[in-house]
């Protein structure tokens, strides 16, 4: 049985906090998966996403982002995909991509898709925690 997407947040918090950040889950209800402090004491609010396949670009929903943003905390947003972990420091990037995307829309229960605005940001833009290593 695979782990729920929670349980990925909640180990991407387990392993942040060890290395000296204060974050808590929000889990669902919010608009951001984590909150709390970097390790240099900064409030920030943070959205995780965990992808099957790997993209150059990493995308986030225009929406997700504006109420990240909306905080007036520091917007994190972090990716997982099979090449590696990225986190991205949102105020900072300047210049985001916009394009529309069919997502699912926000019921857990259809599998229905909608067109949606997202942001495309390139990973060099992105705080790289780690690269997978993979065999060739």
């Amino acid at each position: 049985m695979g782990k729920s997407v929670e349980d990925w947040e909640r180990a991407v918090i387990m392993l942040l906090n060890a290395d000296g950040w204060e974050l808590t889950h929000r889990g669902d209800g919010y608009d951001y998966d984590a909150e709390g402090k970097s390790p240099k004491g900064v409030e920030v609010v943070m959205s995780m996403n965990f992808r099957k396949a790997y993209y150059l670009q990493k995308m986030l929903e225009k929406d997700r982002y504006d109420k990240l943003l909306a905080t007036g905390k520091v917007a994190l947003y972090f990716v997982n995909d099979p090449k590696g972990n990225y986190l991205f420091w949102l105020n900072e990037l300047k210049e985001l991509q916009q394009k529309d995307f069919y997502c699912p829309d926000s019921s857990l229960w259809t599998k229905k898709k909608v067109l949606k605005p997202c942001y495309l940001m390139d990973e060099k833009d992105a705080s790289i925690i780690n690269i997978n290593e993979v065999e060739k």
